[in-house]
């Protein structure tokens, strides 16, 4: 890795890093729907009485939000390279001796760090509601959100580029696709508790076994078996994503 491309990369990440430190209040504007489940449907999942030997519902369902976070924000990130594109100013970036690859990789940071500050607040909001987090498994548990949420982001950027000059692809891929992920996965309610064709498609959906890892990961099980595959997933997705996004970058702005 050269040292122009870090250069290029901290580049791109400050560039698209300031609006966000400019205006701080649009991070909390956008954590809106999490803290809202976090606060008004998580307390619900007590009375449910689906997690009967499993500990507090809160180990169950933190991690689940924290996914649901990056299936809203990673997965959107290509709405702000959608708006270069049609104003222009990503030609302008393009004229640049900036590489592209770096150009993918700077703004796919800049939604890391984001989802990385909002998983910590919200971590943090839900210990006093009686979430009791693994530190070590904290830890791990945000080094796969990362992993996931950057393939993510790659993904984005590459149907951005895509969907550009119209947006109209963008805004139908997104919205088709995130809510049965988000729903398939299990971040809401246990998936064990639905119709036999529920749980098949769930297992069809890599979201479900990331979800399951960081739930692992959080309560310290390290040697759980839905830590590997979550893993693998979450690796599938990054390197899917990064690749896809890199390409769509050189060829196809």
């Amino acid at each position: 890795m050269s040292v122009r491309f870090l250069r290029d990369t901290a580049t791109v990440f400050s560039r698209e890093f300031a609006p966000v430190l400019r205006e701080p209040l649009g991070l909390l504007f956008t954590m809106g729907q999490p803290l809202l489940f976090l606060f008004l449907f998580g307390p619900l999942l007590g009375g449910t009485g689906s997690f009967e030997g499993e500990g507090s519902p809160w180990q169950w369902f933190v991690p689940g939000i924290l996914i649901m976070m990056c299936l809203s924000g990673p997965m959107m990130a290509g709405y702000s390279l959608l708006v270069d594109l049609i104003g222009g100013s990503m030609e302008r970036m393009l004229v640049t001796p900036l590489n592209r690859t770096a150009m993918l990789v700077g703004r796919a940071m800049k939604e890391f760090a984001i989802l990385l500050a909002q998983a910590v607040l919200i971590i943090v909001l839900a210990v006093p509601l009686g979430f009791r987090p693994h530190l070590t498994g904290v830890l791990a548990g945000l080094t796969v959100l990362t992993l996931f949420g950057i393939g993510l982001g790659a993904l984005s950027f590459a149907l951005a580029i895509a969907s550009s000059p119209g947006g109209d692809l963008f805004y139908g891929v997104t919205q088709l696709v995130m809510f049965p992920l988000m729903l398939l996965s299990g971040v809401l309610l246990p998936m064990d508790s639905g119709p036999e064709w529920l749980q098949v498609a769930a297992a069809l959906n890599p979201v479900s076994y990331v979800v399951e890892a960081e739930r692992a990961l959080f309560s310290g099980l390290f040697a759980d078996m839905s830590v590997l595959y979550g893993t693998l997933c979450a690796c599938a997705v990054a390197a899917v994503g990064l690749a896809t996004g890199t390409r769509a970058m050189r060829h196809g702005v």
